[in-house]
């Protein structure tokens, strides 16, 4: 929800137009294909684990923490996935192929992640596609569907194929999109150091697994310090600059939590604080976003 809300806040802001409708049918699909793809997630670790005990497996897989049937957790899977779909669908009625195409591929990477013979997630590749697809899809296609194909246009004419790329507003969309790639990556680093033990216990060979456990938590630094590149394309974009160096402020509580996790990660105590540190950077940048867009619009 949170890159959703960036991406659109962006389009209010750069392009001064938005779509209801279709932000409505992105809201449903979006949250829709989230909650299924957590679900699968669930249900795939429940019926692969080999530790069937201790926190991962009892308390943080709510399939078994809840005593839920199987039955009802494939039901609900089904369910979630029709509705995405539709919805999705829905949405490429009112704007073109190219959201089916990128729609598509999410689907795709958003089951792959989770389902398959050798998930996503329990490869070293977790973090990239979280961060790529979560982070900056996401919002390129909040702020596409309100653009009238001004950022990317995919046409099919007497049988050819013609693609226009405005390449300066798609590297501005991909840069104000670093802190959310790298956010998200960093959340889903934090669980994979968390779950270190376990994973190689139940042959999932994460990315920290591979770089072992010093090198994954100065990497989980790194990323949250790389993500505030993004303020220089909120200057190139003019958005005040009272308002974007507020956004450095957030580095006190980032920087606090990092020591925090870094110290002592694990999942049941300070896992949280990867979360945390998302929601700040990101909230920041909404404020800092939607008080541009109030100034812009009242002015």
């Amino acid at each position: 929800m949170i890159p959703f809300l960036m991406g659109t806040l962006y389009a209010l802001y750069r392009y001064e137009d938005f779509y209801w409708l279709r932000a409505l049918f992105m809201f449903v699909s979006l949250l829709s294909f989230d909650m299924a793809t957590t679900a699968i997630n669930n249900y795939y670790d429940f019926k692969k684990a080999s530790k069937t005990h201790g926190y991962g497996y009892e308390t943080h897989n709510a399939i078994v923490r809840y005593k839920l049937k199987e039955s009802t957790v494939v039901a609900t899977i089904v369910t979630l996935l029709l509705l995405a779909a539709g919805a999705g669908i829905l949405l490429v009625t009112q704007t073109g192929l190219l959201i089916f195409l990128l729609g598509g591929l999410s689907f795709l990477i958003g089951i792959l992640y989770s389902f398959g013979p050798i998930p996503i997630s329990r490869m070293p590749l977790g973090e990239l596609f979280s961060g790529l697809f979560m982070g900056f899809v996401i919002i390129f296609i909040s702020a596409y569907i309100h653009t009238d194909d001004s950022v990317v246009s995919l046409l099919i004419q007497h049988g050819w194929v013609q693609l226009h790329i405005n390449i300066p507003e798609v590297i501005y969309l991909f840069w104000f999109s670093v802190p959310a790639i790298l956010g998200i990556a960093g959340i889903m680093l934090a669980n994979n150091i968390c779950d270190i033990e376990d994973d190689i216990e139940n042959r999932r060979y994460t990315l920290p697994v591979y770089i072992g456990r010093n090198h994954a938590l100065l990497l989980f630094k790194l990323l949250y310090y790389v993500s505030y590149v993004d303020l220089i394309v909120l200057l190139i974009l003019r958005v005040n600059v009272l308002l974007v160096l507020l956004v450095l402020l957030t580095l006190i509580p980032l920087r606090r939590n990092i020591a925090l996790f870094t110290a002592n990660p694990d999942k049941a105590t300070t896992f949280s604080l990867s979360v945390k540190n998302f929601i700040i950077m990101s909230a920041a940048r909404i404020v800092v976003l939607g008080a541009a867009v109030l100034v812009h619009y009242v002015t």
